[in-house]
C-alpha cells in the first residue's frame, strides 16, 4: 500500500524569512520588557545597577518605542531589507555604546550593574548576529 503526501518542504529562503521574523519578534519582546521595567521601576533598578534613574527612564522610553517598531517589522510576511538592516545597525550601536558606557561614562555601577550591562549588550549583539545571518539567507 502506498500513500501520497503533498510536498510540505519549505525552501531555504522561506525558512530563513520565517526565522528572521521570529528573531525580530523575540528581540521586540525582550527589548519591550526591558524598556517597560526601566520605565516603571527606574528608581529601584537604577539603585540595583548603580545607574541614574533619569538615564534608565529615558532609555526605557526609547526601548519601548524601538520594541514597537521592531515588532511591526517582525509581522511582515517578508520583512523589508532596509528596516531589518536598520534594526541590526541599531542593535550593534546599542551593543558598542553599552560597553563604552560601562568603561567611560558610568561613574559607579554596582557589581550587578557590572554584570548586567555587558550581559544585555551581548544579548543585543546576539540578536543582531542572528538577524544578520537570517537576512542574508533569506535573500539567497
Amino acid at each position: 500500500m502506498t500513500s501520497t503526501h503533498a510536498s510540505t518542504a519549505v525552501r531555504p529562503q522561506e525558512a530563513a524569512r520565517m526565522w528572521l521574523s521570529r528573531f525580530l519578534a523575540l528581540d521586540a519582546a525582550v527589548t519591550g520588557a526591558n524598556g517597560i521595567a526601566y520605565l516603571v521601576a527606574s528608581e529601584p533598578v537604577g539603585e540595583m545597577l548603580g545607574v541614574g534613574s533619569d538615564l534608565l527612564f529615558g532609555l526605557g522610553a526609547f526601548l519601548v518605542v524601538f520594541a514597537v517598531a521592531v515588532a511591526v517589522v517582525s509581522t511582515r510576511p517578508s520583512p523589508p531589507v532596509a528596516a531589518v538592516t536598520a534594526v541590526i545597525e541599531a542593535n550593534l550601536v546599542w551593543t558598542v555604546l553599552s560597553f563604552l558606557a560601562l568603561l567611560l561614562w558610568l561613574d559607579a555601577p554596582t557589581t550587578l550593574g557590572g554584570v548586567w550591562i555587558p550581559m544585555q549588550a551581548m544579548t543585543v549583539g546576539g540578536f543582531a548576529t542572528l538577524q544578520f545571518v537570517a537576512l542574508r539567507r533569506s535573500r539567497g
